[in-house]
């Protein structure tokens, strides 16, 4: 429960980045995205390195042993943990300069290095034990379907979807971030006035924990059904006027009003489709090399890396198509809520102070910008709103 605030009006602060800031936005930009790129890089590498050169001598001397034997699930399972394992200790040095370092030297980071710690290894245990989980029933989609398993498995992906869409604000958000019911006497009344009419039925407002990691601001509308709800970080609530707040819930709103999630778990429906069906030819035409009579029902374990770097490669073609669609929602949602409020000062103050808090690019490289980035560029979204 929050106390009462008083209105707060656009400050100095709201004004444009100085020359310095934009410089100091700008060399930290370059900084992230070079690390993005690098990791991008090392990710690709070792896996074709682990696909073609290690994958079947790691296959065979799994199979060696003799609880792994005549359990290919299992020795799946180990293949997993190893190519995971090993990953992480080679991007390592990469994600702490990243996630740590880069963000203390700008003036980011509030976390420790204990706190960093944690939280890099809750990331990274979920993702072995969701990936996991993930792998190993993709493949017994494979070796029970067989030449159809494409179609299977992207359907089960879009259950998974859904679940992880209704399961990550109340099971996965809470491991990382304290995340509480928000109430304010003076702000609650205007958000719900916002949502009023739309359709829109959210199990609450809440107030995410940033301050203890970050000085960065974000807002979110994430769930599915009745785990819906709006995420406000307290950096935003604690420096934001009630009008930037209110701008900024009603871009949230916006992405109910045009149904993008919707919109985006059907896309992703058809891109996992496609996905596996191109994984499919690839992983068949490269056992073919090996063994001919080979089907999707023996599929060797080995093929695990392949199937990893063809999923990869497909996410990174893919993503300038993603984020343009993201784009493009994003910039809806800019317009309806400048309509729905009116408060064009407080919707360019707030992105102001939102390019100061996170030190953004204002002016990012359009190729940049098609290829990696998921909203529109600061000055983009400011000039809109001011024509």
């Amino acid at each position: 429960m929050s106390k009462d605030r008083p209105p707060m009006e656009p400050t100095a602060e709201s004004a444009e980045m100085s020359p310095e800031q934009r410089a100091e936005a700008k060399t930290y930009s370059h900084r992230k995205l070079f690390c993005q790129l690098a990791d991008r890089v090392i990710d690709l590498v070792y896996l074709v390195l682990m696909a073609f050169l290690f994958a079947r001598p790691l296959d065979a001397w799994l199979g060696s042993w003799k609880m792994l034997a005549g359990n290919a699930m299992l020795r799946l399972a180990m293949l997993f943990l190893v190519v995971y394992l090993l990953h992480l200790a080679i991007s390592f040095p990469l994600s702490f300069f990243s996630g740590f370092v880069l963000e203390h030297r700008f003036g980011l980071s509030r976390q420790s290095l204990r706190g960093w710690w944690v939280r890099y290894l809750k990331q990274n245990s979920l993702g072995l034990v969701l990936g996991g989980l993930l792998i190993v029933g993709l493949y017994w989609l494979i070796w029970t379907v067989g030449s159809y398993w494409w179609l299977a498995a992207a359907a089960a992906a879009f259950v998974v979807s859904v679940l992880l869409g209704q399961l990550v604000p109340v099971l996965i958000i809470p491991l990382f971030y304290k995340v509480d019911r928000y109430e304010d006497e003076t702000l609650s009344p205007r958000l719900n006035q916002l949502a009023e009419g739309t359709g829109l039925r959210i199990e609450g407002v809440y107030r995410l924990q940033l301050s203890d990691e970050t000085v960065k601001a974000n807002a979110m509308l994430t769930g599915l059904g009745r785990t819906r709800r709006v995420l406000l970080g307290d950096t935003l609530l604690d420096n934001f006027s009630p009008e930037e707040i209110e701008v900024i819930f009603a871009h949230e709103v916006g992405h109910h009003v045009y149904r993008h999630i919707p919109k985006l778990i059907l896309f992703g429906a058809v891109y996992s489709l496609v996905g596996f069906w191109l994984a499919d030819r690839i992983l068949m035409g490269y056992v073919h090399s090996f063994d001919p009579a080979a089907t999707q029902a023996t599929l060797p374990v080995w093929t695990l890396p392949l199937l990893m770097v063809v999923i990869t490669v497909f996410s990174l073609l893919m993503e300038p198509l993603q984020n343009a669609m993201s784009r493009r929602f994003e910039r809806q949602c800019d317009r309806y809520a400048l309509d729905r409020t009116g408060l064009r000062a407080a919707y360019v103050a707030a992105f102001r102070k939102l390019a100061k808090l996170n030190k953004a690019n204002p002016e990012p490289h359009p190729f940049e910008v098609f290829w990696l980035h998921s909203h529109p560029p600061i000055i983009e979204r400011i000039a809109m709103a001011e024509r």
